[in-house]
């Protein structure tokens, strides 16, 4: 459900426990959380908890909330030759000239017709990205061009291509404070001549051309995709979440800690272990599912 309260648009979601949150938090901030549990409290529509972050780089609590952690990987950026020289080690230049040697090239997109072809032949070329079922697999044109237009007022997009063809791409998000990476995909073919990377070099001097501190790419995690952001220069910073209750039942459900989840509950090793056995049996049935359909 999406609400507006006091200029701020809201998504409550849940079954059992309603919780609110910022529509747009990767992009704005609260600034006045009372006024904003008042107002939720007086909407007419139900919700039990407001959960609300600190964006970067407000690291250190402001608010007297409960609150556990987020952690983000975000890539400080001072100049690009900083980044090329002291955050990446050689096997991440090498892949980026390897690009290079190849005949990658990058350039600024217009999101028109011919771009979003190649989005989608990209989104559709394996059901499985790094271990997981990929959630744009099996999407037509239309259903592309309308999920992607959406936030164009504020994204910038990047083309990796070779003789014309679209091998990646990635959309550049401006946060304000900082650039955030809305998309960075490649097709696995091509994955030899490493458009990622190159692409990926090409933001941070985006980034740096336009003074922006930080490069945020969504949650810190493990995995391939863990050891990309790591490769790449990502730190792992931790941001203040926190959980307000707005009735009884929110409070219910703070005092039992369930806002944790149950991945909160268990040890890291043992939850990087069941993460990696999960993993395998999804990049299994990957491979059995395109050996079948060949």
């Amino acid at each position: 459900m999406n609400i507006e309260v006091n200029g701020k648009k809201l998504v409550i979601g849940g079954e059992w426990i309603r919780i609110a949150r910022l529509e747009e938090e990767w992009y704005e901030d609260v600034t006045n959380p009372d006024e904003l549990i008042e107002g939720l409290r007086s909407c007419g529509e139900r919700a039990d908890v407001l959960s609300f972050w600190q964006r970067l780089p407000d690291v250190t609590p402001a608010f007297q909330y409960r609150l556990q952690r987020d952690a983000i990987a975000a890539l400080p950026i001072t100049s690009y030759s900083a980044w090329w020289e002291k955050q990446i080690d050689g096997k991440t230049r090498n892949m980026v000239r390897r690009a290079e040697k190849k005949g990658v090239v990058i350039k600024p997109s217009a999101f028109d017709d011919k771009f979003v072809e190649g989005m989608t032949a990209i989104f559709n070329e394996t059901p499985i990205r790094q271990g997981k079922p990929f959630w744009h697999y099996g999407k037509d044109f239309a259903t592309v061009k309308r999920e992607f237009s959406r936030y164009l007022f504020r994204e910038e997009m990047l083309g990796a291509y070779l003789d014309h063809e679209l091998l990646g791409f990635v959309m550049l998000a401006h946060a304000g404070r900082y650039a955030a990476l809305g998309q960075i995909i490649s097709k696995i073919e091509h994955r030899d001549k490493a458009p990622n990377n190159i692409l990926l070099a090409k933001v941070v001097e985006r980034c740096a051309e336009k003074g922006l501190p930080y490069l945020v790419y969504a949650k810190w995690d493990d995995g391939p995709l863990g050891d990309f952001k790591r490769h790449n220069g990502f730190q792992r910073f931790d941001l203040p979440r926190y959980f307000v209750p707005l009735n009884s039942k929110g409070r219910l459900y703070l005092a039992l800690n369930l806002h944790q989840g149950i991945t909160g509950l268990i040890p890291r090793p043992l939850l990087r272990r069941m993460k990696h056995i999960r993993r395998k049996v999804r990049e299994g049935y990957g491979q059995w599912t395109a050996r079948k359909a060949s």
